[in-house]
């Protein structure tokens, strides 16, 4: 996804160069691009004799990125919490400007590699003219390398770095973070409808391997750290322990990544210690739907799954197929915002007409408060429809350039799906919410796993877990189908294309 998505629709990713001066990632040598055999800096084939190092290297990133990424969440949060109750206008506005202004963070404070190297040197300045007239400011400088980015990476792109890197994250892009964050908060926080787990895991990866190389004694450290940095982040952002360990362990196994003694023990130290700093915090920082009454029969338990499992996993599914198909495009900057942002403007502006306003703003949990509201009894379509704009419009938002994550807002998305046939299947609407949720995570973002531990992470009645589940692993199903049933719309689509406009 894009994703924050790449490798969500089930294509095989590109290798991602993760730093200017250093080969990517994809040209490293067999041995590492297979889950980090051999390694570097003394890193060890994350066996059982490395696995004390590596979690002491995980306690100390795992720490650091849980704090981190609390601390970035919380002004995200609370920025987003102003932005929402602004007047119409204003919340119809930011979401563009925080587009632009992302954009503008990354592609003009930002750099190319290619650039920078054809770029002749300026000359330095003559001793009279650094002993000349007294500044009346200072305005700081950010280093070249800080800024600098590889000339074929999505810059906003965050889960790809994730992945590209896994394995050996010593290669983690870490002085782009800064920047990143910057980029973050300006989009989510200014309600653009992307949300904050992918940063999360990018950030709290870049702090563990910042962590790492910053001192010569840590380098031996650097991969534990920078696994439970990511780890870390997204769970003390989720309030599930086990939630940060799957994700980064399924992201990881995209590149075919061993899941090694060392590297499983590195990730369930930052889970925990990301939900331990979560509970010691009181942080609540991102809205789960708890099911609280379970199916009453094994018919209904069937129907749910079916029912909830497709619709969920083929309309999130369809979302991560487009947002990996538009973090793709190789338009410029400037077309990207105005296109993008078009787009979104108009999903925006009708969810505002069919819906509300806590509907239109956000990675769309106004949304899910607009669909369990008190007085509310939406008919299914304008459920459906709901989700449907809430996915053309992170769609788009990533389309433009927008830098965040796309799990939340597809959390959001499979929960307003699942929610449309709570009625017809005779089951509550936290727990068709709740199995939706689970869905499009599932489904759209291609993470099973890390869907089944959010469920039963989450808890509720034995049955509903279950029912949850059921959800997950059909959508799981009909992502797989979905997806390659759409890449076979596309060659032929590709193909007849190439054939029209002749040799």
């Amino acid at each position: 996804m894009a994703d924050e998505f790449s490798g969500i629709a089930g294509t095989p990713e590109p290798s991602e160069p993760s730093e200017p001066s250093e080969p990517p990632a994809g040209d490293a040598a067999s041995d590492t691009h297979q889950g980090g055999q051999g390694g570097q800096d003394g890193q060890g084939d994350e066996g059982w004799s490395d696995v004390p190092r590596y979690v002491v290297g995980a306690l100390l990133g795992g720490t650091l990125g849980a704090v981190a990424i609390a601390a970035i969440t919380t002004v995200i949060k609370e920025v987003l919490a102003v932005v929402s109750r602004q007047d119409t206008w204003v919340i119809i506005t930011l979401p563009v400007l925080a587009l632009a202004a992302a954009t503008f963070v990354l592609h003009v404070i930002g750099c190319d590699e290619s650039a920078v190297r054809r770029a002749p040197q300026p000359p330095a300045p003559s001793r009279q003219g650094r002993q000349g007239g007294r500044r009346l400011w200072y305005v700081p400088r950010i280093p070249l390398a800080w800024r600098t980015f590889p000339s074929d990476v999505a810059r906003a792109d965050l889960t790809g770095d994730v992945v590209a890197s896994a394995g050996v994250e010593e290669r983690f892009p870490w002085r782009q973070a800064p920047l990143r964050a910057l980029a973050i908060v300006i989009t989510v926080g200014l309600g653009a409808p992307m949300g904050t787990e992918s940063p999360a895991a990018h950030l709290g990866t870049a702090g563990g391997s910042w962590l790492g190389q910053s001192r010569p004694r840590l380098r031996r450290m650097l991969r534990g750290a920078a696994i439970a940095g990511g780890a870390a982040g997204v769970s003390v952002l989720m309030g599930v322990s086990l939630i940060g360990t799957a994700f980064i362990l399924e992201l990881g196994r995209r590149r075919q990544v061993p899941l090694r003694p060392a590297r499983v023990a590195a990730a369930l130290v930052g889970g925990v210690v990301g939900w331990l700093v979560n509970i010691g915090l009181g942080l609540n920082l991102i809205r789960l739907i708890t099911p609280k009454v379970a199916p009453d029969s094994l018919f209904q338990i069937i129907e749910t799954c079916l029912y909830v499992g497709i619709f969920s996993g083929l309309l999130t599914t369809v979302s991560g197929v487009a947002i990996y198909r538009v973090k793709g495009w190789t338009a410029s900057p400037v077309v990207r915002l105005v296109v993008g942002a078009a787009v979104m403007l108009v999903a925006t502006l009708t969810v505002l007409f069919v819906a509300d306003r806590r509907s239109a703003v956000g990675p769309g949990g106004g949304s899910i408060l607009w669909a369990e509201g008190p007085g509310i009894d939406s008919p299914a379509w304008l459920l459906l429809l709901v989700a449907a704009l809430r996915a053309t419009a992170t769609t788009a938002a990533v389309a433009a350039g927008g830098c965040g994550g796309i799990f939340v807002p597809f959390l959001a998305i499979g929960d307003l799906a699942g929610r449309s046939f709570a009625p017809h299947l005779g089951i509550s609407g936290d727990l068709a919410g709740a199995s939706g949720a689970a869905s499009g995570i599932a489904g759209g973002y291609r993470l099973p796993v890390t869907a089944v531990v959010m469920v039963i992470g989450i808890g509720g009645p034995a049955l509903a877990m279950t029912t949850s589940i059921g959800c997950v692993l059909v959508a799981s199903v009909v992502g797989v189908y979905a997806t390659v049933a759409l890449d076979h719309l596309h060659h032929r689509w590709t193909v007849a294309a190439t054939d029209s406009r002749g040799p």
